[in-house]
């Protein structure tokens, strides 16, 4: 226990759990259902409350709020949780609410994420690894986000909406329906703008992969038939190709919302 510093001023509840080489700074309050995981930092004034797991290797910056009563009026109490991976960062005054009874009773923020100040995460989301929230960031309850998503500053995401992984979502978009794996979306409300190409090739993906899927783009939302006929065709067209294939389930398993579309009469691709 000795290479675990906790500031005199922290106020560490006698059931938290503390992981080798945690540091806990001024005016920090820890809930005493915490578990902190090997080199955790908590800067400065940061509230940690509830039944929340933190990953090693997250940094949580000061004045930033994770565990508490989330801000669902259907919430009477029930010990949900919030989980969040390694490496981790936590920028100031960041929002992290646990999970509800009707949704799944987790919140859950995988590895290596940035959530840059005063982004917030709501009951029962899901977001994916690599995922960066830029400032003022509002991710509503339910939702689902990808891996490696990136979002411009000052977004809102709607209740029950998924992300595809790699999908860019542009500053000031509010997102209110599905966006596909390798989408970028862009405006308020948001449709899609074509795929993120830049994305897909600091990603590492190789030429003809994006080739194959910027075809398949075109193909599904193209304007002849109906989108579930383009869908099943590229299902058997690109039947050998990982990313289409990818779009192509998302699709198919969409549940609560519409999907982001592009606008009518668009060259976007």
């Amino acid at each position: 226990m000795s290479d675990i510093v906790v500031h005199p001023t922290a106020i560490v509840a006698s059931g938290a759990q503390l992981g080798a080489g945690v540091k806990i700074g001024p005016y920090c309050m820890v809930g005493e259902h915490v578990v902190l995981r090997d080199n955790v930092e908590l800067i400065s004034h940061v509230v940690v409350e509830g039944n929340t797991t933190i990953g090693a290797g997250t940094r949580i910056f000061p004045f930033a709020s994770v565990g508490h009563q989330p801000q669902d009026l259907k919430f009477h109490g029930e010990a949900s949780r919030v989980e969040i991976g390694e490496r981790c960062t936590i920028r100031e005054s960041v929002t992290i609410n646990p999970g509800t009874e009707g949704g799944g009773m987790l919140t859950k923020i995988g590895n290596d994420c940035l959530l840059m100040a005063c982004s917030h995460v709501a009951h029962d989301a899901h977001v994916g690894n690599n995922v960066v929230l830029a400032n003022y960031v509002g991710v509503a309850g339910h939702t689902v986000i990808g891996d490696y998503v990136r979002f411009g500053g000052m977004c809102a995401v709607h209740q029950f909406v998924r992300i595809g992984a790699h999908a860019f979502i542009g500053a000031h978009s509010m997102i209110d329906n599905d966006v596909i794996p390798y989408g970028m979306a862009i405006g308020n409300r948001a449709r899609l703008a074509g795929l993120n190409l830049v994305g897909l090739k600091r990603s590492g993906f190789d030429r003809e992969a994006i080739h194959t899927l910027r075809a398949a783009y075109r193909m599904i939302f193209s304007s002849e038939g109906t989108l579930r006929e383009r869908v099943d065709d590229a299902a058997v067209m690109f039947k050998d190709a990982s990313l289409v294939q990818d779009v192509v389930t998302f699709i198919a398993t969409a549940k609560d919302r519409p999907l982001c579309l592009p606008r009518a009469g668009s060259e976007e691709e």
